[in-house]
């Protein structure tokens, strides 16, 4: 399905930082597309984890119709998946929506994810280096840190760093990029060559933003009804089938704080604020990795996240049919 205007458009993009009312927004607009939901989460792949990476089911039914979503529960806790991975996976759903007659409605705040379809970067697995590993073994997470930035100065994601397993791989990916003479896109990725192919898309790419404060007391209060709704026992849950607690920390900032929770590192309280904390710096990041997008030449249509979800749909529908 093509949609016409001034342009034709074979995708639509909802993007923005986290609690912005993306998931709502794209359910609705597959709802009155003829389409279906594609995730570009990094974290809702995993099943067993639902409420820490915010699959809100209710989200996705509309008028009493639920609207299928594609690449979430697909990978087990535990598991690392990455970007080559997501490429891969989003490209077989694509085919079968296509195959279909589906309008995609691809819907994240994933920026990495997100540009890896939209760009057509082109990527490879980086495989393991046991003897790399070895000489890494041992060291502390400040010490790996200070190996990575000898490699490689400016970090482009933070979370290569939040534990010693996460950087020893960044490392490792690194030093085999450094073995290919590429550095022009962040780890996982050696190339990208624009829209090319059979893969190239035509996206229509809406934006969903509030301002600071309202984006501040969303991420608060949303943050407080997870608590309040099981987050606390589904963490809990993970690390009782056997999942390590350092491991955790690999499926982001509710699993980390959480988790140091439960182990008797943090009290309630303080874990809360923490988390708060961290969440409202993550959105940060996020309309940081946005705001780069568009700087590279992405043009994203952006609309007022305040605006009641009927006028959003409306807004949006009205940029697709030009």
């Amino acid at each position: 399905m093509m949609i016409h205007g001034s342009a034709a458009y074979d995708i639509l993009v909802i993007l923005g930082p986290t609690a912005t009312g993306k998931t709502v927004l794209a359910a609705h607009l597959a709802a009155s597309l003829n389409g279906e939901v594609i995730s570009a989460d990094s974290r809702q792949v995993y099943r067993g984890m639902d409420i820490g990476t915010g699959k809100d089911q209710e989200d996705y039914v509309v008028n009493g119709v639920t609207i299928p979503v594609h690449l979430t529960d697909i990978a087990d806790a535990g598991y690392q998946y990455n970007v080559y991975e997501y490429k891969r996976d989003f490209w077989e759903v694509m085919a079968a929506l296509r195959a279909r007659g589906k309008f995609p409605v691809l819907c994240g705040g994933s920026g990495l994810y997100i540009e890896a379809v939209l760009q057509d970067y082109h990527l490879i697995e980086v495989p393991l280096n046991e003897a790399l590993r070895a000489t890494l073994k041992g060291k502390s997470l400040e010490e790996l840190t200070s190996i990575l930035k000898t490699i490689k100065p400016k970090l482009h994601n933070i979370t290569d760093i939040v534990n010693e397993k996460r950087a020893i791989r960044a490392i490792e990916i690194e030093e085999y990029y450094l073995r290919q003479h590429d550095y022009s896109l962040p780890p996982a990725v050696t190339r990208s060559s624009g829209p090319s192919g059979t893969q190239s898309l035509h996206p229509m790419i809406t934006g969903i933003r509030f301002d600071v404060d309202t984006r501040r007391r969303r991420i608060t209060h949303r943050l407080h009804q997870r608590l309040n709704n099981g987050m606390i026992e589904e963490v809990d849950q993970l690390l009782r089938s056997g999942i390590a607690p350092e491991a955790l920390t690999y499926y982001g900032l509710e699993y980390k704080f959480i988790t140091l929770y439960l182990t008797g590192e943090l009290s309630l309280k303080e874990m809360t604020e923490k988390l708060n904390i961290a969440i409202h710096q993550f959105a940060k990041r996020q309309m940081t990795w946005f705001r780069k997008m568009e700087r590279q030449g992405t043009l994203i249509h952006w609309i007022d996240g305040n605006l009641p979800l009927e006028e959003k749909v409306k807004e949006v529908i009205r940029k697709l049919e030009g």
